[in-house]
């Protein structure tokens, strides 16, 4: 299997790099010139990768197409490519729907929209995927955990909950930056701060089952410091702000 890469930005080197040390079976991975830094680094580090200047020739010689540009990027050159009907189209990009990716693409099969992030590149975290797809499926399950959304309107929910990733290293840097001005060691701050919330993450995950709303209750005692630290927060209105800012990144990605 040939896999081309349209684009090389931080996803597209991310999802290469996890390829790359995965047990995916593939011939050769085809990348952009577009991005030289990323582009010759990927090269340096991985035996398999070659470098093409036109993206014509990535498609022409690939057999699953990655599309990782921007929206804006996306719209101007899709239209200008050409595609073969055997070939298995999966589309980062975050604005252009189903519809509009086949009818820029002339494809009426085979496109996946799908949602990586950056610990791609370690083979962890969630990768939903629209439409379901056995083949994409099994890919992204050899990166990490492969969610199947069977509604588009559905999958625009997750595409938001993506859309907080910078918010969440916000939010491990202000802690980390306190810790740091009460005479903490940096590195040790942002060692705590990180394995804290990677360990409360994955006793979140292993009882995915049960509701969030029990680690709320079960992680505090009344008049204790989680109990202070929460209160306060929902008295200055942070969690009806997070939850504003999800209904924004909805309603635009709802105009496309």
């Amino acid at each position: 299997m040939k896999l081309g890469f349209i684009g090389t930005g931080k996803i597209a080197s991310s999802v290469i790099t996890g390829i790359c040390k995965s047990s995916i079976k593939y011939e050769r991975i085809i990348i952009s010139s577009r991005n030289k830094s990323i582009s010759n680094k990927l090269k340096k580090s991985f035996k398999r990768i070659k470098i093409e200047k036109e993206n014509q020739k990535i498609i022409d010689k690939s057999n699953w197409i990655f599309l990782c540009v921007t929206p804006v990027v996306g719209e101007k050159i899709i239209k200008k490519l050409k595609f073969s009907s055997n070939q298995m189209i999966i589309s980062f990009i975050s604005t252009i729907n189903l519809s509009n990716l086949k009818k820029f693409t002339k494809m009426k099969k085979n496109i996946v929209r799908a949602i990586p992030l950056p610990p791609i590149s370690l083979k962890k975290g969630p990768v939903p995927i629209f439409p379901p797809n056995k083949k994409v499926k099994n890919f992204f399950n050899n990166l990490g955990t492969t969610i199947e959304i069977n509604n588009e309107k559905l999958s625009k929910n997750f595409w938001a909950i993506s859309g907080t990733m910078a918010a969440f290293y916000e939010t491990l840097k202000n802690l980390s930056d306190w810790l740091v001005k009460k005479k903490t060691n940096r590195r040790k701050a942002q060692e705590y701060v990180a394995s804290l919330y990677f360990a409360l993450a994955g006793l979140a995950l292993e009882n995915s089952d049960k509701n969030m709303k029990k680690f709320v209750s079960d992680s505090q005692t009344p008049g204790g410091l989680n109990w202070q630290g929460v209160n306060q927060l929902r008295k200055t209105g942070y969690y009806k702000l997070l939850q504003g800012s999800l209904d924004n990144l909805l309603k635009r990605l709802n105009k496309s």
